[in-house]
């Protein structure tokens, strides 16, 4: 077990642990962005825009992945205006990795924010328009707080199933070892091989960090640990 754990490479679970912390940063504040303007929307466009972003949620991956990949191909327009015009290439690529993951995850991130928005008392916005404060103000000094375990939550979904994604990005970035090979990917590829051993210690990594980031949802919806 040590010598395969010393000849063991690295790669998968550093790519995994970056696409995931940098889709959970997007994640989060577009998230928020997007949960905020769905809300102000009139009807019906807030429920249109409300499917749209949830979306994601409930397609299997791959159908997100083969709509990434059409979007995001070299030999689709937009593909191809993306890497002439700013040198940007999504399709396997570390970017590829990203831009999928957030796909997948952002639903996440999305709901759970909108759901504690909606929450929060309306008194407490219309003391603050009395006193004069900006939207902006309103927005992150008492909505914000307000809803901090539910940002919580969706933050720590977010990386969750960040870390795990596998059919979308496995389209749209590819398997590349070093490069897009995540630790999802790496699994699929050890049991096509029958090496059993390498997968169980991946399935046993995953496990652990599942474990750590269960541990972190249970504490974000528990409130009474955000009330002073």
């Amino acid at each position: 077990m040590m010598e395969m754990i010393k000849s063991l490479d690295w790669s998968p679970l550093w790519i995994s642990l970056k696409t995931a912390v940098v889709t959970t940063v997007i994640c989060f504040f577009l998230g928020i962005f997007l949960a905020r303007k769905v809300m102000k929307l009139p009807s019906p466009w807030d429920n249109f825009l409300d499917g749209l972003l949830t979306l994601p949620m409930v397609l299997p991956p791959t159908v997100a992945g083969f709509f990434l990949l059409l979007l995001f191909s070299k030999r689709r327009p937009f593909g191809i205006f993306l890497f002439e015009h700013f040198g940007i290439k999504v399709v396997q690529s570390f970017l590829g990795c990203v831009v999928a993951a957030t796909v997948i995850s952002l639903p996440l991130m999305y709901r759970n924010a909108r759901s504690a928005f909606s929450l929060v008392p309306k008194d407490l916005v219309y003391a603050g328009q009395t006193l004069g404060m900006s939207e902006f103000s309103i927005f992150w000094k008492i909505i914000v707080p307000l809803s901090a375990p539910g940002i919580f939550s969706g933050t720590v979904l977010s990386f969750a199933r960040a870390l795990g994604e596998y059919g979308a990005t496995s389209m749209l970035a590819g398997n590349i070892p070093g490069k897009t090979a995540t630790i999802s990917q790496r699994i699929a590829l050890v049991m096509q091989d029958q090496d059993y051993a390498t997968a169980g210690f991946w399935v046993m990594v995953v496990l652990f960090l599942s474990f750590g980031i269960l541990t972190l949802y249970q504490f974000a919806t528990e409130e009474k640990r955000f009330r002073p």
